[in-house]
């Protein structure tokens, strides 16, 4: 059965298939064969298991199954399955990681804000609670002596 991204989609790089240049795409694309260029979709690109792409990846979103070189940057998710492999940067506002995955680079999580990133997350840090300026910090003073204990008198009654 397919699924509804498979459904909508009008352009496939077959399993034995090799392309080499620049792919734009109004619509999907599936690659199960080799890819190397420059590729643009204005919808989903599918990486399936026996794909195996090198190239920046834009495209609204994106499923790895395959073997991806370069980075993928997707415009709603990203989708990486317990089979895929990336030698790269994801950014994305959501993306999916299954178990299984093998994956060298940054991963970005931007939910839907792309810039100062940085700043957004280090004063949402700040506004936080302040931890004391003197913890853990020598005040100067010898540190106090511990009070010697007298012992109990023993008790000698007799019985």
């Amino acid at each position: 059965m397919a699924t509804k991204s498979e459904s909508l989609l009008n352009s496939l790089i077959g399993e034995n298939s090799v392309f080499e240049g620049k792919f734009y795409i109004a619509g999907s694309l599936k690659i199960d064969g080799k890819f190397e260029g420059e590729v643009k979709t204005e919808e989903e690109l599918i990486v399936g298991e026996s794909g195996k792409v090198k190239t920046d990846i834009y495209a609204k979103r994106v499923t790895v199954a395959g073997t991806v070189i370069g980075n993928i940057d997707a415009e709603e998710e990203v989708k990486l399955l317990s089979t895929g492999k990336v030698l790269g940067n994801v950014t994305a506002p959501k993306v999916y990681i299954e178990n299984g995955v093998m994956i060298k680079g940054e991963v970005r999580i931007h939910a839907g804000q792309k810039t100062n990133l940085e700043s957004i997350i280090l004063d949402n840090y700040a506004k936080g609670p302040k931890i004391p300026q003197n913890l853990g910090k020598s005040t100067n003073e010898p540190p106090k002596q511990p009070q010697p204990q007298h012992p109990a008198p023993a008790n000698n009654a007799s019985h």
